[in-house]
This record gives structure tokens, sequence and C-alpha cells, in this order.
């Protein structure tokens, strides 16, 4: 018996299978970002067993983030191909089975290697969960299953410090990374279970190099793409300052440990829920009021870059629980506003081309990510504080609504 029957063009999934479908999304969301930021939680341990210095940490989140925005620029186009079951199959199952490889590491090299690959594999991520709601869910619920989807992201970064120290005290750094690669091998089952018999609309294979080049070239000579990859690379390199970063802010401004800094943490990324939701919320709110979407989400993503101005406050708030509330304000409003611009991609994207603007999108983010998180570790590395990046992070959310303002002025909607 089919789980999810698809038409040609469309998938037909009625409001019980769509609570299942974003049910399995989020779990992928709690895998994916257990994967990422578990390198983070065991800096401490990790670079005394090895010998990192700040500036070489930086180096191999760096590694992670170029690898990434490099396969952006191919995985867009092979989710469009494939269709969304075997993409998110073979997503989660590659980037689980590398995770678990970092447990081989010794050197700084092979974490570089084993980062990088990482980054390969997990670039099909993002642009097959878009492709999924945006294929099957309408207008006024995408937003909040957005909402949900990206709220599970935030789950996995509070259950990573919970869970991952103790399994690194307990049984050693190298377990852990298995322990997370073989929950995402699990899921993989689970998601190929549940979408037995389910066929999606694919792309014709065989796409040359030429047409894959003038197919990005027809892309990128309009405004609205233009939009979208300034604003995601002006907010995502927040979030990957945020992700990789706050766990050794707070090891060195406050001189927790990696068992220590489970709660904090937890705590901090427990915030990213309450934007996700919140922020998917109110636009579909304002939507299902008469609002347009694109309207409703510029209306949402503008309380969110006020919201982001807490970030100003960080570094010099000496009391931690007051450190705490204000990055958990930044996440909140990071969260609110990634959610809402990702909706957005769906309003102003023909279906067909949502996985590869998404990927392009994923690469500009990364892109600028991938800068910040290096030039951080160097200027850490010299002697220097947060403050800088901070307040540019604060900052940044402003700057992307106005530049989506500028070249999105009157967006006309795609027909849903």
């Amino acid at each position: 018996m089919n789980t999810v029957a698809a038409t040609d063009s469309a998938v037909s999934v009625d409001s019980t299978l769509r609570t299942k479908l974003v049910v399995l999304l989020s779990f992928a969301g709690i895998i994916n970002y257990a994967d990422r930021q578990i390198i983070a939680i065991l800096k401490p341990m990790i670079e005394h067993s090895v010998g990192w210095t700040d500036a070489t940490y930086g180096t191999i989140i760096a590694a992670f983030q170029l690898a990434t925005a490099i396969s952006c620029l191919f995985a867009g186009e092979l989710v469009d191909r494939i269709g969304l079951k075997r993409a998110n199959a073979i997503g989660v199952a590659s980037f689980s089975l590398i995770s678990a490889a970092h447990a081989l590491a010794r050197t700084t090299t092979e974490f570089v290697v084993v980062r990088a690959g990482l980054g390969v594999t997990e670039a099909i991520a993002t642009p097959a969960v878009i492709k999924t709601v945006g294929e099957c869910f309408a207008p006024q619920p995408r937003a909040r299953a957005l909402g949900w989807i990206n709220a599970s992201n935030s789950l996995g970064a509070i259950i990573t410090p919970l869970i991952v120290p103790a399994l690194a005290v307990t049984l050693g750094w190298r377990a852990a990374f298995v322990a997370v690669g073989g929950v995402g091998l699990l899921w993989t089952i689970a998601w190929l279970a549940f979408m037995r018999g389910y066929r999606s609309a694919e792309r014709p294979s065989g796409t040359t190099s030429y047409r894959r080049f003038a197919h990005y070239r027809a892309l990128l000579g309009e405004r609205r793409i233009w939009a979208i990859l300034g604003a995601k690379a002006l907010i995502d390199q927040v979030w990957w300052l945020l992700l990789f970063w706050t766990p050794d802010l707070l090891h060195r401004d406050f001189h927790l440990t990696v068992r220590s800094m489970g709660v904090p943490l937890a705590a901090i990324y427990a915030a990213a829920i309450v934007g996700s939701v919140s922020g998917g919320w109110a636009s579909s709110w304002l939507v299902a009021r008469g609002c347009g979407a694109v309207r409703s989400r510029y209306r949402v993503m503008s309380v969110c870059a006020f919201v982001a101005l807490s970030l100003l406050g960080v570094t010099e708030m000496h009391w931690l629980w007051g450190a705490v509330a204000l990055l958990g304000l930044g996440i909140v409003a990071h969260q609110g506003f990634s959610v809402n611009l990702f909706a957005l991609i769906t309003d102003v994207v023909e279906p067909e081309r949502v996985g590869t603007v998404t990927s392009l999108g994923a690469l500009s983010g990364n892109l600028a990510g991938m800068a910040v998180v290096w030039l951080l570790g160097v200027h850490l590395a010299a002697g220097g504080r947060y403050t800088p990046f901070l307040v540019f992070a604060a900052l940044s959310f402003g700057l992307a609504v106005i530049w989506l303002r500028a070249l999105l002025p009157h967006a006309e909607e795609r027909l849903a």
C-alpha cells in the first residue's frame, strides 16, 4: 500500500500524512544539526587530544563551509532531478556515514578532510527539505510547516549539548561521533518505508555542463535571485557564527567546561525553537487574514531584525545567564527570519526551480559563513575579542531587510 500518493506534477497529501511528513523531516533536522554541532561541543576535549589552536579550529570549520558551498552548485539541481524521495534518503544516509567517520580522524588534516566530506553530503539536506514542503503544502500552511521543521534543527542543537558530553566523558569523543552517525542511518530506513510507492516529478537526466551553466546564468540574471542570495549571505553567517563559536565563547568568557556548558547551550538553542515556530506561525496567520504572502514574510522579518539587536550587548554582559538570554534572543531572531526567507523562496520561485534556488542561497550563506568563522578564528588567535563580529551580526538582519526591499519591492507571488 502506498504511504504517499503522487501525480506527475503535484503530491496529494492529506493532513494526517502531512503531519507525519513534518515529523520525519523534523527528525532529519535534529540529526543534521547534531552532526554539525558535535564538533563545537567537543572542541575543548578534541583540541587537548589533537593539539588544535583557535586558528586551526576556524580552518576546520571553514573547510566544512567551503565544501558545502561548492556542493550547493550541484545539490539543488540534483534534488530537482531525482525527486524528494531519493534526495532525502541519499542526503541523510551519506552525511550520517561521514559523521561517524570523524571517529577515525587523528590529525588536523584528517579532520579537515572528514569535515569537508560532511559539508559535501549535507549540501543536499536543505534543498531537499524545501522542495518537499513546497511540493506537499499549500501556501498558507507552508511557512508553518517550515517553522516546525526549522525548529527541529534547534531541537538538535538542544539535545546535542545535553547528551554528547555525557557520551564523550563516558565512552570517549570518538564514540560520540559514531553514535550520532548511527541514528541517521536508522532514519533513512524509516524514510524509505514511509515513502514506499511514492513517485515524484523528476527532471530529465543528462543535463550537460553547458546547459547547467546556461541555467545558472539565466537565474543569476534575475533580481529576485540576487535578493535571496544577498539576504542569505547576511543572515546565515550569523547562524554559523553562533552555532560553531558559542560553546567557545562560553568556555572563554565564563570558564565553562564541556560538561558544564550543556544546560546554558541547551537554553540558547531552545530559544531557536521559539523563533522558528513563532516566525512560521506569524506569517501564516497574516496570510490567512488576507495579507499577501510576500508582504507577510517582510513584516515578520522586519520584527526579527529589531529583535536581533540584542546581540549588541553580549560581550558587555558579565552575568552568564544574561549573556545566555541575549544570545537566545539573537537566535530567536535568526530562526524567525530564516523560516520566512525560505517561505519567500517558495512564494516567488517556480516549483521546478525551488531546489536549485534554495541551493544557490545555501551557497551564498555558506561562503559568507566560511569567511566569518575563519576570520574569527584568526582574530581570536591574535588576542581579539568577539565584540566586532557580534556587532556585525546584530546589524545583519536589518541590512538583509533593506536588501530584500530594494530588489523585491513589489514582488509578484507565483501561482501555487
